[in-house]
């Protein structure tokens, strides 16, 4: 079965972005690095979908601050940039699709991945939300490719916190490129054998 794995390029003035390191120690899978741009980041995924034709999609991309790896549950028809990407664009309360869905639901069995993920003893929780900057246009794109375009493609959206050089002060929570990729590899596997997630919690009050 092909699958199909990104992470997105250094940005906001890092040099390394962990889900990008990561995904390119993974063997087995066709790995693309995106841009982190609100412009050239969908074209660029559209078009690795178009060369491997995978049945699988697993995006990743770095969330600062996160102790774990998460496993996002939905996408929102929203841009609104905190901080401009690596073009200078900075749009705020934009439309990812122009009149698209307000949101998306992944198509990876979230809580099935979470329940791998701790049981390899890699610290993971679904996630509620994927923000509002290129990781969520991402994977909005993803979803909104998948519901209009490539209806056989299963996809989801995996946030991934620091790597341990990005916060040698101890300032954040951090994870091993390695366990990183360990993660998203186990991330992979389950949705390659679970085409239905498992029923327990996995919900946040706030």
């Amino acid at each position: 079965m092909s699958v199909l794995v990104t992470g997105f390029e250094p940005f906001g003035g890092a040099s390394m972005n962990p889900s990008s390191a990561a995904m390119s120690t993974m063997d087995g899978v066709h790995t693309v690095e995106l841009p982190c741009t609100f412009g050239g980041s969908i074209p660029a995924l559209r078009a690795a979908i178009d060369r491997y034709q995978p049945e699988l999609v697993v995006c990743a991309g770095l969330a600062g601050g996160r102790a774990g790896l998460s496993v996002e549950r939905v996408a929102i028809n929203v841009d609104d940039a905190r901080i401009p990407d690596n073009a200078g664009t900075q749009p705020v309360d934009e439309p990812v699709v122009p009149d698209g869905p307000a949101a998306y639901f992944s198509s990876l069995p979230i809580k099935a991945c979470v329940a791998a993920l701790r049981d390899a003893g890699i610290p993971a929780a679904v996630s509620q939300t994927a923000g509002t900057f290129v990781c969520n246009h991402v994977f909005y794109g993803l979803a909104h490719l998948i519901a209009t375009e490539f209806p056989a493609v299963r996809g989801g959206f995996v946030h991934v916190p620091y790597a341990p050089e990005q916060v040698t002060d101890g300032s954040a929570p951090s994870m091993s490129v390695s366990d990183i990729a360990r993660g998203l590899r186990i991330v992979v596997d389950t949705a390659l054998s679970s085409t239905v997630d498992i029923a327990v919690s996995g919900g946040a009050e706030q």
